[in-house]
This record gives structure tokens, sequence and C-alpha cells, in this order.
């Protein structure tokens, strides 16, 4: 039960860091 709670607190946590990641990633394209 605490495995599957960590994770689900993980997961809720990495989209918004993924998204933030891609649009540093689209900028430092566009700016390169």
């Amino acid at each position: 039960m605490a495995k599957g709670l960590q994770q689900k607190k993980e997961t809720k946590k990495k989209p918004a860091k993924t998204l933030k990641e891609k649009r540093a990633d689209k900028a430092a394209k566009k700016g390169g």
C-alpha cells in the first residue's frame, strides 16, 4: 500500500515537471 501511495504521489508530481521541461526544451530549441 505504501508503495502504491508513493507511486501515485510521484505520478502526480512528474507531469508538471515534464511539462515545464518540455517547454524549456522548446524554448532552448528556438533560442538555439
